[in-house]
């Protein structure tokens, strides 16, 4: 990946690979997760935790192959029967559906069950070779393939179910003896038929099986979990005018009739009630915004806002850390940070709240059916009564009272004819065209 971060720390959908693998492997009944990691991945176990507390961290002491790793997680692997899921970190796509009915299929007459794919282009994967009757019979890597196996389009998807009673016999069985000098998990499917065990195949999507190794791929990953995503939402009752322009967030939720215009990007931590409208070329992260709201277009909706019912946030507005109660507008080009803004209140075109002294961010609070003049800057701390007024252009630094008006200005001084002498003197000053 050429970065400092992990391959599967990076994100997709605002969530790293590795945590839409947990998510996928969770939600299987009964289950229980053994993380793999090489000994310098402290930030991995760390974010692991973090999203699954208390999974089991097994150490890889050396990088020596699938089945090496799959060896390292046996001393935390506590059951004696039951099905061991081996699932790869940079495999965000899987579903869990594909992976319950991996384990299903994983029964006492069936040892081992290799997810595979077929593929228009198979060149690059290994082949599952299966028997007549449809069993797997072995796994050759793409290199190794012979003329005739090089023809199968059914490739290795990488999972892998073991019943847990044959594991720690069929990983003993591994050997190094190969160019990599590598202990291959896939080989553990050849040991399993020379003891009479039988071996089968799930298949899913091709698109499901998508690993990561460079950006581009983390790209294509991205549209593929984006399309997802889209098609969920609007399943779900919601619009997107142009879906191809609206990014999601794997932990975005949105209620039935809302309506999300093009080029609109919701991060993560975002929760939409039913009948908003999120107009064209607005960003929205970290905020709730409730029923009957009108958002954009071309607004930012930072982490800490709330968005309160039949609330209107128009054009060139920021919202940060802020509440704004039902009814309130705010239409044209302001800041609104650190505050809240009173149900009904009307914020003019131009207003800041100045929340920061550049150690220290400060609360700026306006009340209940107040009207703020367009290009006010409220200095916080401050606090504005409800029903207060104040004039356009002021400044002000101090409370003002319920149902007051507050203005503050300089006096307007205008000097006749002055503009027309500035002219005449510096007149001579043009030169002439050439």
């Amino acid at each position: 990946m050429k970065s400092a971060l992990p391959k599967a720390l990076h994100p997709i959908a605002g969530l790293s690979m590795l945590s839409h693998v947990l998510k996928s492997v969770s939600a299987l009944e009964n289950s229980a997760s053994v993380l793999v990691v090489g000994p310098d991945m402290d930030a991995v176990s760390a974010h692991a935790d973090e999203f699954a507390p208390g999974i089991k961290i097994a150490i890889q002491q050396y990088q020596r192959g699938t089945g090496d790793a799959v060896k390292s997680a046996l001393p935390s692997i506590t059951t004696k029967s039951g099905v061991a899921l081996v699932v790869f970190g940079d495999t965000p796509l899987v579903r869990t559906e594909t992976l319950a009915d991996m384990t299903a299929a994983c029964t006492n007459d069936t040892s081992i069950v290799v997810l595979g794919f077929n593929s228009q282009n198979p060149a690059p994967y290994g082949r599952l070779v299966l028997d007549r009757d449809g069993s797997l019979s072995k796994i050759v890597e793409a290199k190794d393939a012979n003329d005739e196996e090089r023809t199968i389009s059914l490739c290795n998807g990488g999972a892998m179910a073991i019943r847990v009673e044959h594991l720690a016999t069929l990983l003993a069985k591994l050997s190094d003896g190969n160019k990599a000098g590598e202990f291959y998990l896939t080989d553990v499917v050849v040991h399993a038929r020379a003891a009479g065990l039988t071996c089968k195949v799930v298949q899913a999507p091709e698109a499901d099986i998508q690993g990561v190794n460079s950006r581009a791929d983390l790209a294509v990953v991205e549209a593929e979990m984006q399309h997802r995503l889209r098609a969920k939402v609007m399943a779900d009752g919601v619009t997107l005018a142009d879906p191809n322009t609206v990014y999601l967030s794997a932990d975005t939720v949105i209620g039935q009739d809302v309506t999300i215009g093009q080029n609109v990007v919701i991060g993560t931590g975002v929760t939409i009630a039913s009948g908003v409208t999120i107009k064209p070329f607005t960003h929205l992260e970290g905020a709730t915004i409730q029923e009957g709201a009108l958002i954009g277009p071309f607004a930012r909706i930072r982490p800490g806002s709330e968005i309160g019912r039949d609330v209107h946030i128009g054009n060139f507005v920021e919202t940060k850390k802020a509440k704004i109660e039902q009814g309130a507008k705010i239409n044209h080009l302001t800041y609104i940070g650190d505050a809240r803004i009173g149900a009904r209140s009307n914020i003019g075109a131009g207003t800041i709240t100045c929340n920061y002294d550049g150690f220290n961010k400060h609360f700026t609070d306006i009340g209940a059916d107040a009207f703020i003049g367009s290009n006010t800057s409220l200095v916080a701390p401050i606090k504005i009564g409800d029903g207060a007024y104040t004039g356009s252009g002021s400044i002000l630094t101090k409370d003002v009272a319920p149902n007051a008006l507050a203005v503050e200005r300089t006096k307007q001084v205008e000097k006749p004819g002055w503009a027309t002498s500035f002219r005449a003197k510096f007149q001579h000053m043009k030169k002439a065209p050439k």
